[in-house]
């Protein structure tokens, strides 16, 4: 029952962070490009904007939903129910902002459920929150997750192509956002165990708070910088795909027992991945402008 409850939890948390999403966005780009070095500045101009601020509360409120769905159920299963909201993220882009979605983003729309549909067949059944975790794994994960992070912020410096860097800024937004909930997570059973003094005592509260601001600046320029779908797409696909990977690697979530259900599992992973992939194509925004 609790699994069920954290599922439904992280469900409603996807649906409720892409409709704060497609509000930043119109917020983001209703005001002057955004300089992270003068980051007061930066932030000042963004909520000036009431639709950026309406977007951030929004987010918080599916940033609660998220820490709800962590503290009861395992990470790798919350992360594989949020990886549903690319397909919020076509909808809410078809039917409610204006945006035109393709054949191609539909396809993979398609591959995206069917890749979920078999991560939860074969997924073996988990007990309990699977909040315990080695702390050189963790510390491993998240350092490696940091720097992957920098170096697409870095991306243009570093020879990647300009007119990407929005989607690049939205892929490290999605990778600190990763970072963030896989520290949330260890605070979750830090906190079961030992209190509310030893969730003010941990380092890995400063390590999401840390994560959570650069991925807060990432994200906005990269809304700026790039097209809304495949910003957000790319964003929540980025943050998915490093939960379920800190899930495995780093809460020791199961993945399935028997040969057939551990190719069953890539087969499905790889699909996910491919899906991801098709849904950042080009679309047009009909008016998008004109609302902002």
């Amino acid at each position: 029952m609790t699994l069920d409850i954290g599922i439904l939890l992280a469900l409603a948390c996807a649906f409720v962070a892409n409709l704060g999403f497609f509000y930043k966005h119109r917020g983001a780009n209703s005001v002057p490009k955004i300089d992270v070095r003068h980051p007061f500045a930066a932030a000042r101009s963004l909520y000036s904007s009431k639709w950026f601020t309406i977007g951030m509360i929004t987010a918080t409120i599916s940033w609660g939903l998220h820490v709800a769905a962590l503290a009861l159920a395992p990470m790798s299963v919350i992360q594989v129910a949020l990886a549903a909201g690319v397909v919020f993220i076509a909808v809410m882009a078809d039917r409610l902002f204006g945006f035109e979605v393709g054949r191609r983003q539909w396809i993979g729309l398609l591959l995206m459920a069917a890749g979920l549909a078999v991560l939860g067949i074969t997924a073996p059944t988990m007990h309990g929150a699977h909040s315990q975790f080695s702390v050189a794994a963790m510390i491993a994960f998240e350092a490696g997750l940091f720097g992957l992070g920098g170096l697409l912020i870095m991306g243009p410096r570093m020879g990647g192509p300009v007119e990407h860097h929005g989607v690049m800024l939205g892929a490290a937004a999605g990778i600190l956002f990763g970072v963030s909930d896989t520290a949330i997570k260890a605070l979750t059973g830090i906190t079961g165990a030992h209190g509310f003094l030893g969730l003010l005592l941990s380092p890995w509260l400063i390590v999401a708070v840390l994560a959570s601001i650069v991925a807060f600046y990432a994200s906005a320029r990269g809304l700026q910088d790039g097209d809304a779908v495949p910003v957000i797409a790319v964003t929540g696909t980025a943050a998915n795909i490093a939960g379920i990977t800190g899930g495995i690697l780093v809460f020791g979530d199961p993945m399935a027992g028997s040969p057939l259900g551990l190719t069953l599992q890539a087969i499905a992973f790889v699909a996910v991945i491919i899906a991801a992939a098709m849904m950042p194509a080009p679309v047009r925004a009909a008016g998008a402008a004109a609302s902002a």
